[in-house]
């Protein structure tokens, strides 16, 4: 499998990739993937405050949240430790932050895009593997792709999707997680809406069994999860 990492601002002008994984792991695709195991049916990536704003005022019932500390209009922050008790069974959940969503969006032409972090990062490299995908971008969010929680992310999912795992342990990558910028701001408090236990949750690896996809329907982008079955012998988690 061919892979390139790119940061959000290196696809401007580009042509479309054919398959993208866009990683945020601290934390808007954490915070997702909470999301749907706490029942949510689809999550719609908006492009700005202001289209959250627009979409929860013509849904009342659509759950809207952002980054940062908590606003009028808004339901949630982009917390999985504030999020993870939430009952959104059914809900459609409206998701702006300051990265993950950016970067989805900026590949939404591509034919297959996928939404990731370590908490769905083998059931990710499952499913390129099973759709037999050659060449990925995976689109590294964070400050302007140096984020390094998200390159090794990335990385990590990458190689899995490559060999099949046999040769790749998480240890490193998720060393790199912990020592990371985003990392040490939400642990000092540098970040608002935070809870005590995000980067804990953030580096839970493999916590969830599906794969994100996301695509058009009609003018919004959404975000689903998808069932990826374990290979055939394996153990269950």
């Amino acid at each position: 499998m061919e892979s390139r990492f790119l940061g959000i601002g290196e696809l401007a002008g580009a042509p479309a990739p054919s398959v993208a994984v866009v990683v945020d792991v601290m934390r808007a695709y954490t915070v997702a993937a909470w999301a749907f195991a706490r029942g949510a049916e689809r999550i719609v990536l908006a492009g700005s405050l202001d289209e959250a704003l627009a979409l929860k005022a013509r849904h009342p019932d659509w759950v809207a949240l952002k980054d940062g500390p908590p606003a009028p209009g808004f339901d949630a922050v982009n917390s999985p430790g504030l999020l993870r008790s939430a009952d959104l069974g059914g809900r459609t959940v409206v998701q702006k932050t300051t990265a993950g969503t950016v970067g989805a969006l900026a590949v939404k032409d591509a034919s297959l895009v996928l939404c990731a972090g370590f908490v769905v990062a083998e059931a990710t490299a499952r499913l390129l593997r099973d759709r037999g995908c050659e060449d990925v971008t995976f689109v590294v969010t964070g400050e302007d792709g140096r984020a390094d929680e998200d390159l090794a992310c990335a990385q990590y999912i990458a190689l899995r999707a490559a060999d099949g795992g046999a040769e790749t342990g998480p240890e490193e990558f998720l060393r790199r997680g912990g020592a990371s910028r985003a990392a040490c701001e939400l642990t000092e408090g540098v970040r608002q809406g935070v809870h005590p236990d995000d980067v804990a949750l953030c580096l839970e690896l493999d916590r969830f069994p599906f794969a994100m996809v996301a695509a058009r329907e009609g003018s919004l982008m959404v975000l689903r999860p998808c069932a990826v079955p374990s290979p055939a012998g394996a153990a269950p988690a």
